[in-house]
């Protein structure tokens, strides 16, 4: 406990230093070890990654985490006040009060959550929608005292159903909350949908096919976005097995969304589209694939047909990406849930004034280690479709 607190401490003297130091951009990394390793370990990293800082690479700080935990994901609230971890291994979601010094992290048991994916937080900050994939459901929370308050599950009419839900985005100006439907955690199955709910009720309304393969192929889309600042509004979404971008388009007057295929990445060789950024602006659009690992760059002026610019090379299982407060650097995570032959380890470094590599962080690798999620930490955040729940990662 004692531990515990202290790394609290130190994590708030950071956030607190880090405002006034120029040269340093801090990440929050949770990581797990390689499957290889004896003893397995999971963790937080702070780490700070900017490329002109002497401390480029180096772990400031570690807060450790239970190792039978399989953290994934990490999200903020809209204000930046609270930040949430999912698991895969427990039914469990962690958050963090961020104003109050030191850090705990405290547990919200979430007994009919199955192996937890994503979150989002609407935007008057009330209410947060994690999807479930194990247990096939999507719970809604009070955001203000972080509890369970609606359990959302398949409807009775067999076109509003939700199967292995990972990816969510919410819109609350059209109170629509959207989830893909992926895998099941074992592999055995595959979904090939998106389902749109009610943001306001929690009422699943309906679900749409997402994919241009026979019905013998699933395309599992994973993960979902609204494009920023889109009128009307716009969600991005990958097909991981399909190797595909898709796009959804809002109708005002039908109130309902229409879907068509923007990309296939199979012409470039590359498989398993993961995640989604986009520049503070919108115009920007980042796609990582994770096999062989790539992340694709596009021209997002008109949502509905990004254009396709070039592909850089990351590592096997790029994964989250991240851009730096000035948007110079893009940082992209390597590893995908410990898979053999997609999970590198290391952090691919990408100046964009160049669209060149400067090279890769392989400071957890080194240590027998995969980081899972990148996030920069509060202090350095900037709005723009980063894995957060704003305007979603």
């Amino acid at each position: 406990m004692k531990l515990s607190r202290f790394f609290s401490l130190t994590l708030g003297l950071l956030l607190i230093s880090s405002t006034s130091t120029s040269a340093e951009i801090l990440a929050l990394i949770n990581y797990e070890s390689k499957p290889d390793q004896q003893v397995r370990r999971e963790g937080i990293a702070i780490m700070d990654i900017d490329p002109e800082s002497a401390d480029f690479g180096k772990i400031l700080m570690e807060i450790p985490l239970p190792a039978d935990l399989v953290a994934h994901h990490i999200f903020f609230n809209r204000d930046r006040t609270k930040a949430y971890v999912t698991a895969l291994g427990k039914s469990v979601l962690h958050v963090v009060d961020l104003t109050r010094f030191p850090y705990r992290l405290r547990a919200i048991d979430v007994p009919e959550c199955q192996v937890g994916e994503d979150l989002v937080v609407s935007e008057d900050n009330r209410t947060w929608y994690l999807t479930c994939m194990g247990s096939s459901t999507v719970i809604m929370g009070d955001a203000l005292i972080d509890k369970p308050i609606k359990t959302i599950r398949t409807t009775e009419s067999a076109e509003a159903t939700i199967l292995y839900p990972h990816g969510i985005a919410i819109h609350n100006g059209i109170d629509r909350v959207l989830v893909t439907s992926t895998v099941k955690p074992d592999m055995s199955d595959q979904g090939d949908s998106v389902t749109v709910i009610e943001a306001g009720t929690g009422n699943v309304l309906s679900t749409h096919k997402i994919g241009s393969n026979p019905d013998s192929v699933k395309s599992a889309p994973i993960e979902i976005m609204f494009s920023p600042n889109a009128d009307p509004p716009v969600v991005h979404i990958t097909n991981m097995l399909e190797g595909t971008l898709w796009a959804g388009v809002w109708n005002p007057d039908s109130k309902a969304f229409s879907f068509h295929q923007i990309d296939n990445f199979e012409p470039r060789q590359q498989g398993m589209p993961l995640e989604m950024l986009y520049n503070r602006k919108g115009d920007r659009l980042f796609v990582t694939t994770a096999k062989p690992g790539f992340v694709n760059l596009y021209d997002n002026s008109n949502p509905k047909w990004p254009k396709f610019l070039k592909a850089i090379a990351a590592a096997a299982g790029a994964h989250h990406s991240l851009l730096s407060p000035d948007e110079r650097y893009l940082f992209v995570q390597n590893s995908l849930l410990n898979l053999d032959g997609l999970s590198d380890g290391s952090i691919t470094v990408i100046d964009l004034n160049t669209d060149k590599v400067l090279g890769s962080i392989d400071t957890l690798k080194a240590q027998g280690f995969n980081p899972n999620c990148i996030m920069l930490l509060p202090n350095h955040f900037r709005q723009g479709g980063l894995r957060t729940s704003l305007a979603v990662e």
